[in-house]
Parts: structure tokens; sequence; C-alpha cells
């Protein structure tokens, strides 16, 4: 018998499926500080792998419901490498002491070239900038959602002697995927999909990751499956296993017995979504007739509107195969370039808006939902992270305490001053960094000085309920004050983080600043800038600076003066620096 052809296949991102029973005896009877470090430690974990760059996978926490496990992890990552690190990472932690595995799935997302459009891609005769190319490769390396309900299970094809798929020829085995692929497009918008291959990888073939908000939708899908032959005849199944996604700060909820996600009613962001995007809707004079619940994606383009709308066209044709779509089209105004598009779920347009934001010289988006009875809106991202930013230095400023987030980087900086003795203080620091040493989540604590002004601590973490715990300790180290320079509260500061100056530059480097310093005293709204030095490490500095407003600071990052600055530092700095407002 001739041997059958195996599709071609293109792998993308590994994916671990971590299912866990909690100890609840052993939960019981531990101690309050036991459960306690239990619950901070856990938290800092999850928070720290749900925090990665888009690049460096994603990772979701999720309830799971029935006696088969109480909480399952799922992670994405490049590497196997890096699955085997997380799942150490975790095993070191105070909770995990209260767990125990009740499975774990090892597999690897996967394409395959079964139909004759696909086959193109993978004989590489499909442009990348295409929606297949850019369909396949959110496939290959897809998002997590953000919240919602969750259905894991694994499969493989039956290998008997009247039903082997493997015996199959190709077209007939294209022909079933072709119509198993209708029926699970017919749910777009309703549930989404993670298919990871684990032939060699683990006991079933396949594993299979459903999302969505109503988990009927899910159970709609997979019973109409059932009546295809690509299942009835082909497929066997493992167990199933469902849940429902939770915030990491809301574990100790889920031990305590609450109902998690804990703040699913709170509706903040989506009023402020709902009125960005619906204000830009009504600006570019779009009428849209949209059901309850649905969502709209305004994306700004710096490019020609022609250029644009013919690759919309394009995208479009792809979108009207799924009933959720409700419009996309191309706008023009007094801003230049819109691209508009409104679907009847939140889960749909999130998908439309990862290929919306490729087309050419798109340089923002507001994304929320449109009328009465929406969820899962996005707002408007920026307005939500200044807003979560100043949450934490709103807590901390009346301990004399500022926080941050350096621009683009996944830690967060906690900075105080103090008036003690230097010596003083790094004896106390010392030994609070042992401390924090501990957690995997602590990057740095040390103490800096400046010439002509007081000590100061820095911290840095990875996470933000992290460098809200280790504020409590800072705060009781001795004689803080607020910054100098900052004369009132509505003051604007902002840090320069991370100057790991190249030991031979070092004295360069204070020269430059010395120069800097003359452009700054110039300027409208400066206070104070003063730079610091690590005193275990001369080569480790940090600028801070205070202004009178927000405005006069950026006055300042826009100046030719500091291009010119930043220019010159690639060449002395062993890293690039990071700034952090801490208004």
């Amino acid at each position: 018998m001739a041997q059958r052809d195996p599709p071609p296949t293109e792998e993308g991102w590994y994916v671990f499926h971590d299912l866990r029973t909690i100890d609840w005896d052993a939960w019981r009877e531990a101690t309050a500080r036991e459960r306690e470090r239990a619950v901070e430690e856990g938290v800092d974990y999850l928070e720290s792998v749900t925090g990665v760059d888009d690049d460096e996978g994603d990772s979701a926490v999720f309830s799971v419901v029935g006696h088969k496990a109480d909480l399952m992890v799922v992670h994405l990552r490049p590497t196997l490498d890096d699955m085997n690190a997380l799942e150490r990472r975790f095993e070191g932690t105070a909770f995990a002491e209260f767990t125990e595995r009740a499975t774990s799935y090892v597999s690897v997302t996967e394409a395959s070239g079964y139909t004759e459009r696909a086959r193109d891609y993978f004989d590489g005769e499909v442009d990348e900038d295409s929606s297949l190319a850019q369909y396949i490769q959110a496939r290959l390396h897809p998002d997590l959602p953000d919240g919602g309900y969750v259905c894991f299970y694994p499969m493989s094809k039956r290998r008997d002697p009247e039903y082997n798929w493997y015996d199959l020829p190709f077209d007939e085995r294209a022909e079933h995927m072709d119509r198993h692929g209708d029926i699970g497009r017919s749910y777009g918008g309703k549930v989404s999909q993670i298919i990871s291959g684990s032939v060699g990888l683990d006991d079933w073939e396949w594993g299979i990751t459903l999302f969505g908000d109503d988990l009927t939708d899910v159970k709609d899908l997979l019973y109409e499956m059932r009546f295809d032959p690509s299942s009835s005849k082909f497929a066997e199944f493992g167990q199933f296993y469902v849940g429902r996604q939770f915030p990491p700060a809301d574990l100790e909820a889920l031990l305590a017995g609450e109902p998690v996600p804990t703040d699913e009613d709170a509706g903040g962001d989506d009023a402020a979504g709902d009125s960005a995007v619906a204000a830009e809707l009504d600006a570019l004079g779009v009428d849209v007739d949209a059901p309850a619940g649905a969502h709209g994606l305004v994306l700004r383009s710096d490019a020609d509107a022609e250029a644009v709308r013919e690759e919309v066209d394009g995208l479009r044709g792809n979108f009207e195969h799924y009933d959720t779509h409700v419009l996309t089209e191309v706008r023009e105004d007094d801003d230049g370039t819109a691209i508009v598009s409104v679907w009847e779920t939140g889960s749909a347009a999130d998908t439309a808006r990862g290929f919306l934001e490729e087309l050419p010289g798109v340089t923002g988006a507001t994304a929320g939902p449109l009328g009465e009875g929406a969820d899962d809106g996005d707002g408007d991202e920026a307005t939500t992270a200044e807003e979560e930013a100043a949450g934490i230095r709103d807590e901390l400023a009346d301990h004399d305490i500022y926080a941050g987030k350096p621009h683009g980087e996944d830690v967060y900086a906690l900075t105080l001053y103090s008036e003690a003795d230097p010596e003083e203080l790094q004896a106390e620091v010392d030994d609070l960094s042992d401390g924090f040493d501990r957690y995997d989540t602590h990057v740095k604590t040390a103490v800096y000085e400046a010439e002509g002004t007081n000590a100061a601590v820095a911290s840095i973490w990875e996470t933000e309920s992290a460098a809200d715990t280790a504020s409590d300790f800072l705060a009781d180290l001795p004689g803080i004050v607020r910054q100098a320079g900052d004369d009132g509260d509505d003051a604007f500061g902002t840090m320069g983080m991370f100057y790991t100056v190249k030991p031979e530059h070092r004295e360069e480097f204070v020269e430059k600043f010395g120069t800097v310093g003359d452009v700054l005293a110039e300027m409208d709204g400066h206070r104070e800038t003063h730079l610091y030095a690590n005193r275990e490490d001369e080569n480790d500095m940090f600028i801070a600076s205070r202004w009178d407003s927000k405005e006069d600071a950026m006055e300042f990052f826009r100046s030719d003066a500091f291009g010119d600055t930043v220019d010159w530092g690639r060449d002395v700095l062993a890293d690039r620096p990071r700034h952090v407002f801490l208004a």
C-alpha cells in the first residue's frame, strides 16, 4: 500500500497546560502567616508570568469547575526551555506546597496545509503581509483572552481497522477538514480556539483550547461537530476541563470561596471605552445600526487613504465570513485616514483588531462597546495605563514614596529619600534586600547618593503587587523625607532609571550630566535635578528631576538637547535608559 501524504505544518509557540488540585486540608491547617505567604508568592508568580511582552508569549490562570482540578494555568512561550523554567519557578513558591498536580499537557501551536490556499503559504507563494499569512501567524502566536470561560481537552485521530484517519487519501482528509472548519468558522466571534499539536510530545495528538463568554456556545459548537464525520468516525477525545479565567490578584478570593473574578460587574473601563469610541464614530459620520453588546474599533493611519482602502477591501472579504461582523470601512477627516470596524461581540472585535493594526501607517486605536449592554470593552488603553499607574502612586504618596512603571518596561520602581546617615541607611537596606532576594519578582534594592541632597533608596520589582508589598517595609526606613525640589503636592517628577555606565566612560557621563544640567536650569518649570550613584556600584546611576507640571517636563524631553544626549548615551551606556514618570 502506498504511503499517504501528510499535510505540511508550521509550528509556533509551545503550550503548557498545568492543572492543579488544592490540598484543602493542608490549607485549613496552615497558620495565617503561612497562608499569607503562600498567597503573596502565588500572586507574585502568576502576575509575573501574565505580564510578559507580546513577542515572549502569554499566560492565563483559570478556576476549574469539577473534581478533576481546581486551577489551570495556560502558558504560551517560544521555547520548551521557557516552559521548563516556568514550571520550576512555580514549584519554588510557598503556594505550590498547597497544590498537587492533577495532570498537565505539553504541545505546540500548529497550522496545517490542507487547503490549496494554505499550501500556497507553505510553498512560499503568499506575501507575508497578506491576510492569510497574518491569520496563520495569529494561530501560531495567539493572544490569550482577558476574561471569559475556557474548555480544554486532548484528542487524537482514530487508527482503527475500519476508521483509520491516516490511511485516507489526502484529498479525502482535506475535504473532511474543510467541512470541519466551516462549522468552526460559523462560531467566529463567539468561540475562539488554540489548536496545538502534541504528536511525540504528549499522550494524545492535539490539544484543543476553546474560549468564549458563554460556555453554551462551546457546547453548541462541539455538539454540532459531533455529527460531522471528521469527529463521529475519526476522532477520539480525552478528559474535558472547563473553568473561568480570573486575574492573579484574585487568588486569595478564590481560596476563600468567593466568586472570581471579583470585579466582574465593576464596569468602569466599559464606560470609558463607550464614550471614546462612540465619540469617534460620531465625529467620522458613521451611522451604524449595531445590536446591544456590539463593539467598535477606530484606528488612525498616517498612510494614504486609497492605499489603506485597498488593503481593507481584502480584509473585509475575510471578515464577512463571520456572522458577528457588522461593518468595516475607511473614512477620511481633518486628522487623516481612519479605519472603522464594528462587531457584535468584544472577542470578535479583539480578533479583528490584530489584523487591522497591521495595516499601513496605523498609529493608534480606540476600542470599546457602542451601547448599553455591551461588555468586555477595551476603553482607551493610554488612559487605563495612566489610571493604573496613578493608583499605586496615590497609595504610596502619604509615605513619601514615589512609584511608577518605566515606559515600555514590565517592572515597577519605588524611590524614597532619607535624611538619615547614608551608612546607617545602607545597613537597614541591606537587611531588607536580603529578605527581598527570596522573591523571584525582586530585581534590586539599593542606596544612592547625590551631591548636595539627601540619599535615595530605589527598589525595582517585576510586578505591581510585589512593589506594593515592598513599600510597606521601605516606609519604615529611617528619616524619610520628600524629594528635593518638591515644594508642593502638584509637582511632577521624572526619573531616568537603569543608567548603567561603561566604567571607562563614567567621568565623561558625569561631565555630560553637568552640561545637561545647565540646559535644565534655563528651562521653564524646572525645580531640581540630581545625579545619583549606587553606593556599592558607582556605575549604576539614576537621574531624578522635579518640575512644576508634566507639560514642562515633556517640553524638555522633546528638546534637541535631550535628543542629542540620548544619541550620545548609546556609546557610553551598557544598556538603554528608561524613564519613570512619578507625578
